[in-house]
């Protein structure tokens, strides 16, 4: 099994180490924090890869309803397709989150291709109204 197709990069978000060097990620780290780092960017907000992203914070000020839950695990659904390849997603909910009424818990299952390991994430996303 080679591993070392999940990649080693900076760490997210950027940080030193205890050498004073920039921190990094290994492997199965390194796939979550891209996970991360793609639900966190919108598109268009990297100019040189205006389409890198997810399109959920176009649905930061809709209504907390079951459209738009299931419209933004489509979204989480299509952008982890176009920019993660190295995993295949096997599920995702968006939920309500009872202690905040404005922010949703988007859980992600996913399972890493090379290794076959199976993973939870669970990205909190708020609603603006």
């Amino acid at each position: 099994m080679d591993i070392d197709f999940l990649g080693v990069g900076w760490q997210f978000p950027i940080a030193l180490d205890e050498n004073h060097q920039v921190a990094l990620s290994r492997y199965e780290e390194s796939v979550q924090q891209a996970i991360v780092m793609i639900l966190s960017t919108a598109p268009g907000e990297r100019l040189m890869n205006s389409s890198f992203g997810c399109g959920i914070h176009d649905l930061v000020f809709a209504t907390n309803s079951a459209a738009t839950l299931g419209l933004i695990a489509s979204e989480v659904r299509r952008s982890l397709l176009d920019w993660e390849a190295r995993i295949d997603v096997l599920e995702i909910n968006v939920n309500s989150d009872l202690r905040e009424p404005n922010r949703l818990l988007i859980e992600i299952r996913y399972q890493v291709r090379t290794t076959n390991n199976r993973f939870n994430l669970v990205y909190p996303f708020y609603l603006g109204g």
